[in-house]
């Protein structure tokens, strides 16, 4: 079985140490080069075009923002260049979760993310899917509640936080999640059960509020899943907000 490839980058040497340490005792993941900078870091992974590449979002030169929004135009413009890219960040910042969400990585976790998580984060980012922390997903739809609107790239609308040094238009789903929401789009049922998942509200709070039985919110939530292509309620909700159909 041929092992999924990895690129650090991270500032802390002890924290990038530590890392590489604990990701070579699984056997299925091998770190190839790792960096201590932005600038360092970006031209090793176009060096080594690894399967994922783990960037710390606060380095001290270009931050994994730049790195990845660099690493994007690069992919656009490169035949055959395929590396995922997972952001590692901080639970209180804010501002930083926002960017790096709007820069278009892969996948969002915690620095303080337990080593197995980070290791099934890597796994799922090589996948092709998408692995985003709860926590992080919980702050991007708090802001998304509490922040002015802004047109996606469907033309629909989501919110952005202007604060952010970094901040930009958050890009609808992909276009493949778009076209199968036009084929199955939600029902105004479905769009009720969202909203409140979203919300942070159990099977049972959202039967209590659309008086409806937790039998029929389960099946409604797969429906949405189904139709989200999503592998989670957070994952769900994610993508809700990048289609613009969380307001």
């Amino acid at each position: 079985m041929s092992k999924i490839s990895v690129v650090l980058i991270e500032d802390h040497d002890l924290s990038r140490i530590g890392l590489c340490a604990a990701l070579k005792q699984y056997s299925d993941i091998e770190i190839v080069d790792n960096a201590a900078n932005g600038t360092a870091g970006l031209q090793k992974i176009k060096t080594h075009q690894p399967d994922v590449a783990l960037v710390d979002i606060g380095l001290p030169d270009i931050d994994g923002i730049e790195i990845t929004q660099q690493l994007k135009q690069y992919q656009s413009e490169t035949d055959g260049f395929k590396t995922k890219i997972l952001i590692l960040t901080m639970h209180d910042s804010e501002d930083s979760v926002m960017a790096a969400f709007a820069a278009g990585a892969d996948s969002y976790s915690l620095k303080d993310v337990s080593m197995d998580n980070l290791v099934q984060a890597i796994r799922t980012t090589y996948e092709g899917n998408s692995w985003i922390d709860p926590a992080i997903a919980r702050i991007v739809l708090k802001q998304a509640k509490t922040t002015k609107p802004v047109t996606l790239a469907s033309g629909k609308t989501a919110a952005s936080n202007q604060e952010a040094s970094h901040s930009q238009s958050i890009d609808a789903v992909e276009e493949e999640y778009q076209q199968l929401l036009e084929t199955y789009p939600l029902t105004d049922r479905e769009l009720e059960v969202l909203e409140l998942i979203v919300a942070g509200c159990s099977n049972a709070e959202i039967a209590e509020k659309l008086y409806i039985t937790v039998g029929t919110v389960k099946t409604h939530v797969c429906h949405i899943l189904n139709k989200l292509c999503a592998d989670d309620r957070t994952q769900a909700a994610v993508r809700a907000l990048r289609a613009g159909l969380v307001k």
